[in-house]
């Protein structure tokens, strides 16, 4: 299995990336979505979350009331520590399923898990190649007001809860800059997937294969 960790700051773009590539044949495992799983009605990860937090964070029907949850987390360091503590082993353990799952079929086939929080939480152990979609800070916040209608201070205290841009290049073994028109970061994206398939080739002992390069 050759598994592609891929990450980016609130609002860098990652998950148009996620989708180009998706949509060029690479397997998509989704940490966002794992984790929404992890926590469903009924399930062990909601029981711990309500015993740590209280029911308020519960909608009526019982589910998770996800902003309430978040308007706690990102304000309070150590109240974010304790749900990570709670829901990152839960959805490390679920994405190895899936993984498995998606080349059941094709060995070969690319595998990208998609992790915001790759930096902060989930580390670099187990992927063969790590890939940063990155723009800048200030234009991520500019994408937070003025897209998705965030205010200004809510969207610092977003972006300020992850880890800064200089920490998460750092582990960046292939870079794309996002911080241009969409049809250059779709650009990269292709350009990415051609990589990543010849750097699976030569993982398996395919012919073609490549090396990874430093962060472009």
């Amino acid at each position: 299995m050759f598994v592609c960790g891929l990450t980016g700051g609130i609002a860098a773009g990652k998950s148009v990336v996620a989708r180009r590539l998706s949509d060029r044949g690479a397997a998509h495992v989704d940490a966002d979505a794992l984790a929404r799983e992890v926590v469903e009605p009924g399930s062990p990860g909601l029981n711990a979350v309500v015993k740590r937090f209280g029911r308020s964070i519960l909608r009526p029907d019982g589910s998770l009331d996800r902003a309430a949850l978040g308007a706690v987390v990102f304000s309070d360091p150590d109240a974010r520590r304790a749900l990570e503590a709670i829901t990152h082993p839960a959805v490390q353990e679920l994405s190895t399923l899936r993984m498995a799952e998606a080349v059941a079929d094709d060995p070969g086939r690319v595998v990208v898990y998609d992790v915001p929080l790759l930096v902060e939480a989930r580390g670099t152990a187990g992927f063969d190649v790590v890939v940063v979609v990155h723009a800048p800070r200030d234009v991520r916040l500019q994408r937070l007001v003025g897209l998705r209608g965030m205010s200004e201070e809510e969207a610092r205290r977003r972006v300020d809860a992850q880890a800064d841009d200089r920490t998460r290049l750092a582990v960046a073994d292939l870079v794309v800059d996002s911080s241009g028109p969409l049809e250059h970061t779709l650009e990269q994206a292709d350009d990415l997937y051609d990589r990543l398939r010849s750097l699976s080739a030569a993982k398996l002992g395919a012919p073609g294969g490549t090396s990874v390069g430093g962060p472009s």
